[in-house]
């Protein structure tokens, strides 16, 4: 899957699902195609926190009343489609394997339209996050520097690499005081897994704490639309270079 760019967390509540969102806005405004799927199966709000309205979605899609094709969206205001998800909904969170190959292949078919095809993960270490994140091109594991956070991403990253598929997830701090925090934060948690998993995670970005970020999730509004000048916002932005080898 050319271009996959998948956002897992060992734990909620570390801005994973803000992240996907407010990812692909620059990677849009860099002039890639983008095309974001919300894989939070269940619980999924990346529709929620971009304000669009309730329509089609992946459960549509999965139950085959339509075609992956027919539930893209498209998100005017960032530039970028997007696959919503179903919040509430149990048939996506318990996801049985050959639903999940299905799904996969689906995705496959739509990626070669698209630079970059962005999945917001659940939280956790569940079999299908592993086998979510051992397809994608660039694997991205979000932490914060609290010390639950960190345990929690060190776990995801111990479980996904068990299997020895995909490459080496890459290490992005969220939410943290300074750039300088957030490097400590990557050291310590890189020399861990060096040390007891043999492996050094790159790290990808570092992205600061942000008072308009909550603002903008509950005006629900793009992060870049209402705060393009902000720190966090030029975190993004370098964060989007990155993974688009761009810089």
């Amino acid at each position: 899957m050319t271009g996959v760019i998948a956002i897992g967390s060992g734990k909620g509540g570390v801005g994973k699902t803000w992240l996907a969102a407010s990812l692909a806005h620059p990677l849009a405004r860099i002039g890639r195609r983008v095309l974001l799927f919300d894989g939070d199966l269940g619980l999924a709000n990346v529709d929620v926190q971009l304000g669009l309205e309730p329509g089609m979605d992946l459960a549509s899609a999965l139950i085959g009343r339509l075609n992956f094709a027919q539930v893209v969206r498209r998100f005017e205001p960032g530039g970028f489609d997007l696959i919503a998800g179903r919040s509430g909904c149990a048939q996506l969170s318990a996801l049985a394997p050959q639903a999940l190959v299905t799904l996969l292949a689906e995705l496959r078919a739509l990626a070669p339209a698209y630079h970059h095809v962005l999945l917001d993960l659940p939280a956790g270490i569940d079999a299908i996050v592993r086998r979510l994140l051992a397809t994608a091109d660039t694997p991205l594991v979000v932490t914060t520097d609290e010390p639950t956070a960190i345990t929690d991403a060190y776990a995801l990253i111990k479980v996904s690499r068990m299997a020895a598929e995909g490459p080496i997830p890459q290490l992005v701090v969220n939410q943290v005081v300074s750039h300088g925090v957030g490097h400590r934060t990557y050291d310590g948690l890189a020399r861990v897994c060096e040390h007891f998993l043999g492996l050094r995670p790159a790290l990808a970005g570092i992205l600061r704490h942000d008072r308009r970020v909550p603002e903008a999730i509950r005006g629900q509004q793009p992060f870049l639309v209402r705060s393009p000048v902000s720190p966090a916002a030029r975190d993004l932005e370098a964060l989007a270079r990155h993974v688009a080898g761009a810089g």
